[in-house]
């Protein structure tokens, strides 16, 4: 018996909550492990494990046949990432925690511009007020209305964490793009991890850590991100964004600001729930119902 489309899209909705929640971990797992190494030598690391990871899925799936990736969309998507991870890691060196959140999620309205104006897709009244109350919580949580942490950043760090947000707008609206137009992911998704490692190789000249040479925590930091941060969210986002529209997507991946704020509550210092930030939580949870 088939699916409905009502079934369909309530099943995307969930696998694009849990990708969410799975995403919401690697804000502080990041926060961590960069106590224990540099950006660039992290976010290498962390893709090429992906990469190899997914690798070694593909060789057991196909039975170690492989093909070249010829499609300029995968490159694109791959190069896009790589770039987007790459200016997030580099700008969180010099601004504060509370600002890169808040405009790295500013995704939201990035994305909600390029899929109408890409996708031709319709926001509507219930999208709108969702990609508002989004950003209303995301604002509540990040800075807890208290403004003193909004001066707390570098103009370099935010525009760099900013226009990671605006390049991840980009593949959130051409991988909606692709998957609307693809069954087998499996391949192409291993393709995008090793593209993404081609913007980040040059980067490896200022990195300061021989992986050698990094202690046990950055390696865990390093697995963790690669696998539950990156390739299982990933693959989970991208099957559910064949049936959700991308504006609708992003509002419900605001569920990992919620996940980042009470992972941090518990295991991050100088982190804790407050009013403010609960009232954010609710917003956004009121954001999600609005675009599911």
């Amino acid at each position: 018996m088939q699916e409905s489309t009502w079934q369909k899209k309530r099943n995307a909705i969930i696998l694009t909550g849990i990708a969410g929640v799975l995403w919401g971990t690697s804000f502080p797992a990041i926060q961590l492990g960069l106590n224990y190494m540099d950006p660039y030598t992290f976010v290498f690391l962390r893709f090429s494990l992906a990469a190899v990871i997914m690798l070694l899925i593909v060789l057991a799936k196909n039975g170690h046949k492989l093909e070249f990736e010829k499609n300029r969309i995968i490159w694109f998507l791959g190069i896009i990432n790589g770039i987007a991870y790459l200016l997030q890691y580099v700008g969180m060196q010099s601004t504060s925690a509370s600002r890169a959140a808040l405009l790295v999620n500013l995704t939201a309205i990035w994305v909600a511009i390029l899929s109408s104006l890409i996708l031709k897709e319709k926001l509507g009244t219930k999208k709108t007020m969702g990609i508002l109350f989004g950003i209303l919580g995301v604002f509540l949580i990040t800075t807890n209305l208290d403004f003193k942490t909004l001066g707390q950043g570098a103009v370099v760090g935010d525009l760099l964490v900013l226009l990671s947000g605006v390049a991840w707008a980009f593949f959130t609206v051409y991988n909606k793009k692709w998957v609307s137009n693809t069954r087998e992911m499996i391949q192409p998704i291993m393709w995008i991890y090793v593209i993404t490692l081609i913007p980040l190789i040059p980067a490896l000249a200022f990195s300061t850590h021989s992986p050698f040479q990094l202690p046990i925590q950055a390696w865990l930091a390093i697995v963790y991100t690669a696998v539950f941060c990156w390739v299982i969210p990933y693959y989970l986002w991208s099957e559910a964004l064949k049936f959700v529209s991308a504006a609708s997507s992003t509002i419900i991946l605001l569920s990992e600001v919620i996940v980042a704020m009470a992972i941090s509550a518990v295991f991050l210092p100088n982190n804790s729930i407050t009013l403010i930030s609960g009232i954010g939580a609710l917003a956004i949870i009121v954001a999600i119902i609005l675009a599911s």
